[in-house]
């Protein structure tokens, strides 16, 4: 599939409503992925700057009021124009009131991804306040022997949402209500850079909206070539701070050959 080559001809515009943290990196990725983004969050403009776009992208990261009414102005203008919406739930379970603005979210918009670590995932269904900060727990981590289990939890959760789910981890679990694929694309460093997961949210929405007729391959993709990129990168790095500019980098010159060749992507 030509998932990458698909992006960079259409170069669809991403609007992000993201955390100011790692705001900056997710405007480089969205740029190095073929898209490019417009990251506005004042409530005045959010539905007319949708009308603009192809695809949103909300992220809860750095939460306070006036960025969720935001982003549900923005969300229910999306869903009117049939634009995908990608949810990043950062966090969700650490704090009630952050449990609640994702709750609100889910009620009013529509989302056509849901991603975010397993603890993250769970406390969407069960209300759990396992999250560590806005890391995933060790006690949820998804492994190869509870695999089978996730991908069951997670193909429900696909079929009551009507969203793609994908749980970025160790292993990636990616799912539809009838299809799951798992990825074991990644590294353990990239754990150590902030935004990681941000900026894989940034890159599914921009493989994602240009890839339509294959939504639930383009966001397996899309995690897929995050983690590759990030291979790419450490066999470069001095660091951490390099590894996060090389990560950039790899996704930059990132062909669809290329993440074909180094796909590790399993269907289930």
């Amino acid at each position: 599939m030509n998932i990458i080559k698909n992006t960079r001809k259409k170069c669809p515009l991403i609007h992000c409503i993201t955390n100011y943290v790692t705001v900056n990196d997710v405007a480089n990725i969205v740029l190095a992925c073929g898209a490019s983004p417009i990251m506005a969050d004042e409530i005045k403009e959010v539905s007319d700057m949708q009308t603009i776009c192809n695809a949103l992208v909300i992220n809860i990261g750095t939460l306070n009021e006036r960025t969720v009414e935001s982003m549900i102005e923005a969300g229910k203008t999306a869903n009117k124009l049939g634009h995908p919406v990608v949810l990043d739930p950062v966090g969700a379970g650490a704090t009630p009131y952050r449990s609640e603005v994702v709750k609100r979210l889910l009620d009013e918009v529509s989302f056509d991804v849901i991603k975010g670590n397993i603890s993250e995932i769970k406390a969407i269904v069960f209300n759990s306040n396992k999250t560590k900060g806005v890391d995933a727990s060790s006690l949820d981590l998804v492994t190869m022997d509870n695999l089978d289990e996730t991908i069951e939890f997670t193909k429900k959760l696909s079929k009551i949402t009507g969203s793609i789910i994908a749980i970025t981890g160790p292993i990636d679990v990616i799912c539809d209500d009838n299809k799951a694929y798992y990825c074991l694309n990644g590294t353990k460093n990239m754990g150590k850079i902030t935004g990681t997961g941000c900026m894989a949210a940034g890159v599914t929405a921009s493989y994602l909206v240009s890839n339509l007729d294959n939504k639930l391959e383009a966001v397996a993709m899309s995690i897929a070539a995050v983690g590759l990129a990030g291979e790419i990168s450490e066999k470069k790095a001095l660091g951490t701070g390099s590894l996060h500019i090389g990560l950039i980098d790899a996704i930059s010159n990132l062909t669809d050959e290329e993440l074909s060749k180094g796909l590790q992507l399993y269907e289930r």
